[in-house]
């Protein structure tokens, strides 16, 4: 019995044992917990992962100097660590990708800010987010790229902000860019323009970012659609996308088209100069040769399209101070430039048939059968001519930074067609039947600072064009209704790609 005893007790010894192990890792793993807990309260990994994924860089520290309307950011001379977050909700993101000089080189030399003061060094250049404080100076936000794309703030109220990091592109490196409104290879002097970026007072509008808009749009189309200014912006990001990716011209005589292979995304471009119905052929008392516009009728050589687009941009306004007809309900009911018997009134002036003419073309999109993308009206894009109108000696020369609040100068014109077209808008998405998503871009009260931004003079290579007042002081011919490139319409690009990154990442999520 004793010896059976003996051997059972080895066994009944070794439960304890086993149960000593298991409480002592129990409490290595504890401990473990206890020190890496302490470690990411003090370094956490949050901000490692955003910089990986968003390329946002929270050590720095920049200075901003304020001018009312225009906001000039200098690079920091040294890096600060800064931990601070009681901070203001108000940030701006500059992604600061290595500036490229005009040949496509580095450029590394210190830069000049407003003040005439230069930076000591220059620093990583990589995305930066900031806040403004007191005016003054900006320091870092624990916010991201990826919860300002769904803060939903009004990207439209806020200041231009001076960045020196530079524009998107260069002006050689775009082989579509229309040689009218390549202002450095047509002799422009100055430069300055190019590096005002948009800045929201509730939050930020990124800097483009090529890639991340072409996975946004993999498999999919965005058209522009309208006058010349939709060529403009058409061709503004197709520079920015050149930059990462060469298309392949897809288009023919009726339609513009861009493919990008790599996520087989499509850019096209439809002429329509003012998206209804149009014919040069006589009707009633109008006689053939003049345009005559079915105020009513939307454009059906691009209605035919649209079920095959998926994001739309509108623009027209400008071809309404041309000569045309206007008819509404099968009747003649105005014109502009034209009307033939004087002793009767008009019903409708050029004004008033814009804003119809913007009814038509909404109500068209929110209500066919067959279409479910997102439709972005552009707002009027203000023109800058100065002492006169584009043919009877208006000017933009020398303009080279954005108007100050105080230098601001109410267009009555301009005024009052956006405010037509904000009206027809309202009023054409009022009766939506199909599941697409109507959205105002306005960029109007915005864009008019930007006097600068236009070729004004040099609109041509040609070494012997006028640039200059003549004797007699008048202005030579000239363009303040486009915009240079790159130039300030880059930014209407910025805020389609937040639009539309706003609004895909509403649909993954779903209704709430």
């Amino acid at each position: 019995m004793n010896s059976a005893s003996s051997r059972e007790n080895p066994q009944k010894m070794a439960y304890p044992k086993t149960l000593a192990s298991i409480m002592a890792s129990a409490g290595g793993l504890a401990m473990f917990l206890i020190i890496a807990s302490l470690l990411l309260i003090s370094h956490p990994i949050g901000s490692t992962v955003s910089s990986y994924f968003y390329g946002v860089d929270r050590t720095g520290k920049v200075d901003l100097f304020v001018t009312r309307n225009r906001t000039t950011v200098s690079e920091p001379s040294q890096i600060n660590v800064s931990g601070n977050s009681n901070e203001s909700s108000s940030e701006l993101f500059l992604e600061r990708g290595a500036k490229q000089s005009m040949d496509g080189s580095k450029n590394d030399e210190p830069r000049q800010s407003m003040d005439g003061s230069k930076n000591a060094e220059t620093v990583d250049r990589k995305s930066t987010a900031l806040d403004v404080l007191d005016g003054t100076k900006v320091q870092r936000n624990n916010r991201t790229e990826a919860n300002l794309a769904n803060s939903g703030c009004d990207l439209y109220q806020g200041q231009w902000v001076y960045d020196s990091t530079g524009p998107l592109y260069a002006s050689d490196s775009c082989p579509v860019l229309s040689q009218m409104q390549n202002c450095q290879s047509n002799g422009r002097p100055d430069k300055e323009y190019q590096n005002w970026r948009w800045k929201p007072a509730q939050c930020d509008l990124p800097r483009f970012d090529a890639k991340r808009f072409l996975e946004l749009m993999r498999g999919k189309t965005l058209a522009f659609i309208g006058d010349s200014v939709a060529r403009n912006q058409m061709e503004s990001l197709l520079c920015i996308l050149w930059q990462v990716e060469e298309p392949k011209n897809r288009g023919n005589k009726k339609m513009q088209r861009y493919y990008f292979r790599s996520t087989s995304t499509m850019i096209v471009r439809i002429w329509s100069s003012w998206l209804v119905h149009q014919t040069s052929e006589p009707f009633g008392f109008a006689p053939a040769g003049v345009d005559k516009l079915f105020l009513d009728s939307p454009d059906e050589r691009l209605m035919e399209h649209i079920p095959t687009f998926d994001v739309v941009v509108l623009s027209s306004g400008h071809w309404f101070a041309k000569q045309s007809v206007y008819i509404l309900n099968n009747e003649i009911v105005g014109g502009q430039l034209w009307w033939p018997d004087k002793t009767k009134e008009m019903k409708i002036n050029n004004i008033e048939a814009f804003g119809i003419s913007v009814e038509t073309i909404m109500n068209a999109m929110v209500q066919h059968p067959n279409y479910t993308g997102v439709t972005i009206l552009r707002s009027y894009s203000p023109d800058h001519y100065e002492g006169g109108a584009w043919n009877t000696g208006g000017s933009c020369t020398g303009k080279e930074k954005p108007l100050l609040d105080s230098e601001l100068v109410e267009n009555g014109f301009t005024n009052i067609m956006h405010e037509k077209q904000v009206t027809g808008f309202n009023k054409g998405i009022k009766n939506q039947t199909n599941k697409s998503k109507a959205i105002l871009m306005d960029i109007t009260k915005v864009f008019s600072y930007r006097h600068d931004g236009h070729p004004g003079p040099y609109r041509s290579t040609d070494p012997n064009k006028v640039v200059k007042r003549g004797p007699d002081g008048r202005p030579p011919p000239q363009d303040c209704l486009h915009w240079c490139m790159p130039g300030p319409v880059d930014v209407w690009n910025e805020i389609v790609l937040e639009i539309i990154k706003r609004e895909y990442e509403s649909r993954l999520k779903g209704p709430s």
